[in-house]
């Protein structure tokens, strides 16, 4: 069996890290299974450190098919180390399956689910078909550009998905992150989501603006209220101030009139407030 070796982590780039995994040997089958055992029997970790450093240059390679997604390959190698890690930590050596079989699943799923936190600000697939399509489609798209829709029927089918979702994640690659408030020097800053995008519902002037303005509208309805008899009052009041409002049914039993006598009180009322009211309350009152 192979003895224990040194192993220093090199200090620097990625390309120095490379170079030190690619000179860690490989094991045999035996090797990796009697590693495997004792890991597994006795909770070695030495045993478990020789499998996970014998198997990093696999995770270099298996990284280097995703460096199409513009994330640093530094941070593809480190989340897929940690898959290998699970992958030795679960591995059971007697069911004849070697070790590098067994850990493409965990580094491959490692490796997309941080694709999936950092590709976009937005998270852009969050359900099971949704992480199918985005990995399956960014690969078919980079052939086919835009899709026709016989494209993405086939690729619905291929997937075993809908196709409404394969079109929403074509939409979804497409898209393109943009700063709220990016600072630049290129005069564009009028078209960042900062100015456009401003609340100013809470604004210390507007919010003063908009209380005097209701305050001003409730005075003055009050004023046009009071100048109604107290049977138009009534009308208006339950037919446009309360909830649950009263039908003109209703109020010709209340008043003891027809329904066509309540609607013309009504009218009559809310041409005499509107003269009370001005112009600017009148699109606020019914007609």
């Amino acid at each position: 069996m192979t003895a224990m070796y040194p192993f220093l982590v090199p200090i620097g780039s990625l390309e120095s890290y490379i170079a030190a995994v690619n000179r860690v040997p490989m094991l045999s089958e035996a090797e990796e299974r009697s590693f495997a055992e004792r890991f597994q029997n006795n909770n070695d970790l030495n045993a478990a450190r020789q499998l996970v450093l014998s198997h990093l240059r696999f995770v270099v390679r298996v990284a280097r098919g995703y460096q199409g997604y513009g994330l640093p390959h530094s941070d593809l190698v480190q989340e897929g180390s940690i898959g290998l890690m699970k992958a030795v930590k679960r591995f059971n050596p007697t069911l004849g399956v070697r070790l590098v079989s067994f850990a493409v699943h965990w580094i491959r799923a490692e490796i997309h689910e941080f694709i999936l936190r950092n590709w976009r600000i937005v998270k852009v697939a969050t359900t099971k078909a949704q992480r199918k399509l985005f990995f399956n489609l960014r690969s078919a798209k980079q052939r086919l550009g835009w899709m026709n829709a016989q494209e993405i029927a086939a690729v619905a089918k291929d997937l075993g998905v809908e196709a409404k979702d394969v079109l929403l994640m074509e939409e979804r690659l497409n898209a393109h992150d943009l700063a709220f408030d990016p600072s630049t020097d290129e005069g564009d800053d009028e078209f960042a989501p900062a100015a456009y995008l401003e609340d100013m519902r809470f604004e210390p002037t507007v919010r003063l603006s908009a209380i005097e303005a209701e305050t001003e509208g409730t005075s003055r309805l009050k004023a046009a209220l009071s100048k109604l008899d107290a049977r138009s009052r009534d009308i208006v009041a339950s037919r446009w101030l309360v909830d649950p409002k009263l039908t003109l049914q209703e109020l010709a039993g209340k008043y003891q009139v027809s329904a066509e006598r309540i609607r013309q009180l009504e009218s009559s009322a809310m041409t005499a407030m509107r003269k009370v009211l001005g112009p600017d309350l009148l699109e606020h009152l019914p007609r």
